[in-house]
């Protein structure tokens, strides 16, 4: 590996480990930048998601604050995303990853429409959640659940669809949330990677040097959230969706 190619890794790691743990947005530069370098789709895929491992460990160590807040939310989301992530990492190596391509366009433009919905303004955070319903709890958890196999099985720009989903399923703070998130993904690519590491092909030099990146940027990521607008924040993740459905799309079915 040049060091051409070094400094092209780690600079993307740390653009792409922002994106991921300020909008959920990493996949935008982290995939194509392994592609561009030679990689295979599915290689690539596996690869990036071993970097984005590096990603949770830099956020887990600047989001403390926001996860003491609602422990049993967090207990929560981790377990489904990982129950998830499991289930879809398996699904991966024995059905083609074609048999999903097909709905990303759809899941990414359904997660930008969610950043638009409005939601009641918390300006602190929430200890615990109010009582609800056991049908809701169920199709709240159901849904959590659902992007954990999506993780686990494609995962492109699976942060933000998480996100966009905890937004409106949980009663915290848009940073908050933002930091459940990170750690739910974080568990959930970790695990997925243990899997690849047995089933697939990871590439573990870019990996790491992707990886060293994404621990700077994931460490710099919450940071940057808590001194943002958040429902301007939410607009511009919302834009990021639509283009990046768009993409997807014209690749897909054109």
């Amino acid at each position: 590996m040049s060091i051409v190619i070094i400094i092209y890794l780690l600079v993307a790691g740390i653009v792409a480990g922002l994106l991921s743990t300020t909008a959920g947005l990493a996949s935008l530069v982290s995939y194509p930048v392994l592609l561009s370098i030679g990689l295979p789709p599915v290689s690539a895929n596996v690869t990036n998601t071993t970097s984005a491992v590096f990603t949770g460990c830099g956020a887990l160590f600047s989001s403390q604050k926001e996860l003491k807040t609602s422990p049993q939310t967090t207990l929560t989301v981790i377990t489904l995303t990982l129950v998830g992530s499991i289930c879809g990492s398996f699904l991966l190596v024995t059905a083609p990853a074609t048999t999903f391509e097909h709905l990303v366009p759809f899941l990414i433009l359904a997660a930008g429409i969610l950043m638009l919905v409005p939601k009641k303004n918390l300006t602190k955070e929430v200890g615990q959640e109010h009582a609800q319903s056991k049908p809701a709890l169920f199709w709240k958890g159901l849904a959590i659940l659902a992007v954990g196999i999506y993780i686990g099985y494609f995962g492109a720009s699976a942060g933000m669809i998480l996100l966009a989903v905890l937004t409106v399923t949980i009663r915290q703070t848009f940073v908050v949330s933002n930091a459940i998130k990170n750690l739910a993904i974080l568990t959930a690519n970790l695990v997925a990677m243990l899997i690849y590491a047995f089933t697939a092909h990871i590439d573990w030099g870019a990996a790491i040097v992707m990886g060293a990146g994404f621990f700077i940027g994931g460490y710099l990521g919450p940071i940057v959230v808590r001194h943002v607008s958040v429902p301007l924040l939410r607009r511009l993740i919302a834009i990021g969706a639509f283009a990046l459905a768009g993409y997807f799309f014209y690749t897909t079915y054109l």
